[in-house]
């Protein structure tokens, strides 16, 4: 019985992986809950063993994309030998992040389904929001705590809209151009 328990758990944290890149990919309604299944391997009926509805599965997957993008940042921070602020305001704002929808931030990613999405999958994008505040107002250079959060809410803002555009374009060479543009100017206004 408890093969089955730890059998049952690895499913459900395989399809919540899966979610979460998919949503970051396609959006929350991009994404049916049969395909889903059948990319975790698993019937469409079996999905109900593991959440009771699929606004519960919306909200784990992005808990878990959200947590995995922290986790990302950290990572960024702790294995650069530039400064933190240049290393996070580089690794967010490059090609790499811009093009790897599965695995990039789902604070840009995931911004306008959240918006339309339950309280729980709110909840989690706010703490992930308020997570990114605290590391940025901690990174800024400012003379007092209330000037180096007020910079910190208008960097995320930056990061969060340049990607989101650069995204959106179809010429590579202004999508180039965006990303640059506010990295040089983050850096130079923030350092």
């Amino acid at each position: 019985m408890g093969h089955s328990r730890e059998d049952k758990a690895e499913s459900h944290e395989h399809i919540v992986r899966i979610a979460a890149a998919r949503f970051r990919e396609a959006g929350i309604d991009g994404i049916g809950v049969a395909e889903l299944m059948k990319e975790a391997g698993l019937t469409h009926g079996g999905f109900y063993r593991h959440f009771a509805s699929r606004d519960e599965l919306v909200a784990e997957a992005i808990e878990r994309a959200l947590q995995d993008g922290g986790k990302r940042a950290t990572a960024v921070l702790t294995n650069s030998s530039q400064s933190p602020l240049a290393a996070l305001v580089d690794g967010y704002l490059s090609a790499a992040h811009r093009d790897h929808l599965a695995t990039s931030c789902a604070v840009t990613t995931l911004a306008g389904d959240v918006a339309r999405s339950n309280d729980r999958a709110r909840s989690a994008y706010t703490q992930q929001v308020g997570t990114y505040l605290e590391l940025l107002t901690r990174l800024i250079a400012a003379d007092t705590q209330p000037a180096r959060r007020k910079k910190a809410i208008t960097a995320l803002s930056t990061l969060v809209g340049a990607v989101s555009m650069a995204r959106a374009v179809n010429d590579d060479k202004l999508s180039r151009e965006i990303l640059k543009s506010a990295a040089d100017e983050l850096k130079a206004h923030l350092g």
